[in-house]
């Protein structure tokens, strides 16, 4: 299994290099590499979720090691769907990296033989993980989405047509993008905090505690709300939009790793060393 990890950490490594090469080339061979060598390492590396998966009854992410590699997998798969959909190669360039630096660290913690309580043996619990992970992920693409706008946005007001405004595509489009990822991580983070209340009634008899992640998840999920509140009923468009996706996935990344390191609650358990 150790190998297995190892051997995913590689191919994500390749891809990263293949859409950087892409960046800076603009060369479709080396989008095409970086895109079927993420794939070939999403492949592999949902064989090796499912296998750990198998092994110990439950879903690998009872630890700090297990946790991040769930959090590459998540990335790699949402990208692969928006490249598929919406063909913002250049987004490569953040995620098949973030994905590869993610997942190399994950390599290098201490794989731990810790005992699993009852409680996680739980169908809830499994689309609570799954959405959840999945629904950061899309955040985590429409925070490299809202840089990318800002950055297209400035070259474009200062009219010096630099590295990036030669390969990144119109506001507009890169604006819909950004939507559609938001649109997506919202409705996946909706439907993992629903499981989730479900998973609390059944593991401590009743849906809320005020643990600090439920709380922390719960002004995330109502950032994400009023910015498509305010994209829908008060035009928040562009810069704004992509402000507010930036200041989302920070407060994003305090509630996923924040809370669980430095607030005592019922997800530490995910985040040990």
């Amino acid at each position: 299994m150790n190998l297995l990890t190892h051997t995913v950490a590689f191919i994500y490594i390749l891809s990263a290099i293949g859409y950087v090469a892409y960046l800076v080339r603009q060369e479709a061979f080396w989008n095409q590499t970086g895109f079927y060598l993420l794939v070939a390492g999403c492949l592999l590396h949902t064989g090796v979720i499912a296998y750990g998966t198998f092994l110990a009854g439950h879903l690998p992410v009872h630890n700090l090691r297990e946790t991040l590699s769930m959090v590459a997998w998540a990335m790699a798969t949402l990208f692969i769907a928006f490249q598929a959909r919406y063909h913002l190669k250049i987004l490569g360039a953040f995620a098949s990296p973030l994905a590869a630096v993610v997942m190399s660290i994950s390599t290098q913690l201490p794989r731990e033989a810790l005992e699993t309580p009852v409680v996680f043996n739980s169908i809830w619990l499994y689309f609570h993980i799954v959405t959840v992970f999945l629904g950061d992920a899309a955040f985590a693409l429409a925070f490299g989405v809202g840089i990318f706008y800002l950055i297209q946005e400035q070259a474009i007001k200062t009219k010096i047509q630099g590295f990036f405004y030669r390969r990144l595509p119109s506001l507009e489009f890169i604006d819909n993008t950004g939507y559609a990822c938001i649109v997506v991580g919202f409705s996946l983070l909706t439907i993992g905090l629903i499981t989730g209340f479900a998973y609390a009634k059944a593991a401590w008899g009743h849906f809320w505690s005020w643990d600090p992640k439920e709380i922390w998840s719960g002004i995330a999920w109502l950032l994400y709300a009023a910015l498509l509140h305010g994209r829908i009923s008060l035009g928040w468009r562009g810069r704004k939009a992509a402000i507010m996706a930036i200041i989302g996935f920070a407060v994003l990344m305090f509630t996923f790793f924040g809370v669980n390191f430095f607030l005592k609650g019922h997800h530490g358990e995910f985040t040990r060393w």
